[in-house]
């Protein structure tokens, strides 16, 4: 029997004879669901609320209230919390028509308890995207400024582990890694695991011109150059209590990385043409997407700050390193462009995913987020990719909106992350995935995915 890789599986069952509700229990709770058996639609009423993470199964004749009334019920409450229908063969058209009021799926009794199994994972897997996606977009709206670290591949999560435990230590950090890997993410999100209350302040060391980066870092007094008529204070003594983030540090001039390790070292700055001290409390956090430790080697950044930086350091997955986080990344982009732009979000099929995970993304997150932004826009070719033609529009009927296509599509990503990693051995890849290696085997030719050996 299948078992779930998922995290967090509930479900509330209704049923009204007891030992089809104990065997249906049973079969979900093998699964690796938590359930909670209700002998009525009434019992089942006080549980459903809009933040239930779970899925609701139920039988379509109950007594009093039926399958369908708590259906409608369902989806007042929340149009996105999947109901499955458990009918008898009389009421298969029925259940048909329930499909396209909303209902996730129905299966007919008797079914196998594989059946009814798989489509309760499915609906599990559609329910937790759709709770990440609303509470990605609940932080975004409280903190626009503040991006979420979107993925559960291994790299990701190693990353995670990393801010929770060095976040509130306050040292200092080097992040290293390639354009457009997040590595301003990470040090937002360092900022706020550290609860500092000053500000983050970005400063990108490359696009300053060396003749006022003194000033620009530092600070500067009245009359400290030409055009200097009043003191300014700079970008260190601004983020006090808070968090400077210094992004490509290897562009700093070398006759500054000097000063930049007094600071680190004393956290003491004095303003240019100054001769006061200023104290200083703020955590620095620097990024790199090249080798400090050779560039120190070869003489081209200064060694001792260099090792001073490099006490806490962490490096970022490319994006071809965490293919797995393509299909929900994608779709958080295209949701944040479709809101940005106003426009509906486009549709998009297993074979579009499955071509774009296997894409070379040289410009890493940044890239496939323009990219999101060009399908919002309609200037990105579905299929280009692939030599495919565009995917067609979708039917819109409710119940119909293209949220299962893109779960299929999530579904084909995970198979492919388990063949890559097993060496495309089939019998490997389905005990990593958890399911019979005949599943497997109609997954693979359901999203038409090549396999090279068994």
């Amino acid at each position: 029997m299948k078992t779930s890789n998922l995290s967090h599986c509930h479900a509330i069952l209704v049923e009204d004879e007891q030992a089809v509700r104990l065997a249906t229990t049973q079969t979900l709770e093998l699964g690796g669901f938590t359930v909670q058996a209700c002998a009525n639609a009434e019992q089942a009423y006080a549980l459903i609320n809009a933040d239930y993470c779970g899925i609701v199964v139920t039988d379509v004749r109950l007594p009093q209230s039926s399958g369908l009334d708590l259906l409608a019920h369902t989806l007042h409450t929340d149009a996105d919390l999947p109901v499955i229908l458990v009918t008898g063969h009389g009421d298969v058209v029925m259940a048909v028509q329930a499909l396209r009021t909303g209902a996730y799926d129905f299966i007919e009794k008797p079914f196998a308890a594989e059946r009814l199994l798989e489509s309760c994972l499915r609906a599990q897997e559609k329910r937790t995207l759709v709770l990440e996606n609303r509470r990605l977009t609940k932080a975004w709206a409280a903190h626009p400024s503040m991006p979420e670290l979107i993925g559960q591949s291994p790299g990701i999560e190693r990353l995670r582990k990393f801010i929770q435990n060095i976040g509130p230590t306050q040292a200092d950090v080097l992040i290293n890694g390639a354009t457009g890997c997040g590595k301003e993410v990470v040090a937002r999100q360092l900022h706020l695991a550290s609860r500092r209350k000053g500000e983050f302040v970005a400063i990108n060391c490359a696009a300053l011109p060396e003749s006022m980066f003194e000033s620009e870092i530092f600070g500067n007094e009245a009359g400290a150059f030409t055009g200097a008529q009043k003191r300014r204070i700079g970008k260190l003594e601004y983020a006090h209590g808070g968090t400077v983030f210094l992004d490509e540090i290897e562009s700093m001039p070398m006759a500054l990385q000097v000063k930049m390790l007094r600071v680190l070292q004393e956290r003491q700055l004095e303003r240019l043409g100054g001769n006061a001290t200023v104290e200083l409390d703020c955590r620095v956090i620097a990024a790199t997407k090249v080798d400090l430790r050779q560039l120190s080697t070869e003489g081209k950044f200064r060694e001792d700050l260099y090792y001073r930086l490099g006490v806490v350091s962490v490096a970022l997955p490319r994006l071809n390193d965490r293919r797995e986080d393509i299909p929900l990344l994608l779709a958080h982009f295209v949701q944040r462009a479709a809101l940005r732009y106003q426009k509906a979000a486009p549709p998009w099929s297993a074979a579009d995913m499955a071509q774009w995970q296997q894409r070379d993304w040289p410009g890493n997150v940044r890239e496939l987020r323009n990219f999101a932004d060009q399908l919002v826009l309609g200037v990105a070719d579905m299929g280009q990719h692939s030599g495919e033609a565009p995917s067609q529009p979708i039917d819109t009927t409710p119940g119909f909106d293209g949220l299962p296509r893109r779960l299929d599509a999530y579904e084909a990503s995970l198979i492919q992350a388990a063949l890559r990693a097993s060496d495309f051995n089939v019998a490997l890849a389905a005990q990593t995935l958890c399911i019979p290696k005949k599943t497997l085997y109609d997954k693979l030719k359901k999203h038409g995915i090549p396999v090279g050996r068994a």
